[in-house]
């Protein structure tokens, strides 16, 4: 109940990069990930999240890159999560409602994985754009 309390009288807000920079940390993605994934920069990331309206072929390419619908952004709701929570409290044993089982509907070792995974290629795309700028770099300086 407090939670939701605290949840009601907070101001609704439809500002879009709060959304954005709110699903990227719980997707655990720091800026420079966003950026490199979107091919800007770290700055551009953080002028995005502060944003309050995006255009609508930006925000497509920032939902692919969190793995969430564009939708998904725009509906974002904090409290949502919290009521989520405050739901999946209710019901369990400790306040003598029913019995509540929750079961993932993914391996989590496969999610880490993936992780892994993605972490990986992100560095190997890292990599291979530091080795073609100090390529670009001897170049200019043998020109001299």
């Amino acid at each position: 109940m407090f939670i939701f309390e605290i949840m009601s009288t907070a101001t609704k807000t439809s500002h879009i990069g709060r959304k954005i920079s709110r699903i990227r940390e719980l997707r655990g993605m720091k800026q420079e990930a966003l950026a490199a994934e979107l091919g800007i920069s770290q700055q551009s990331v953080s002028s995005l999240e502060q944003s309050e309206h995006i255009e609508d072929e930006k925000l497509e390419k920032v939902a692919k890159v969190l793995g969430v619908s564009k939708e998904a952004i725009e509906n974002f709701s904090e409290e949502a999560i919290f009521n989520n929570i405050q739901n999946n409290y209710e019901g369990s044993t400790i306040n003598a409602g029913p019995t509540v089982h929750h079961q993932c509907t993914f391996n989590p070792l496969d999610r880490l994985v993936q992780a892994y995974e993605e972490k990986e290629k992100l560095y190997e795309r890292l990599l291979k754009a530091e080795k073609e700028k100090v390529a670009y770099l001897e170049k200019l300086l043998d020109k001299k």
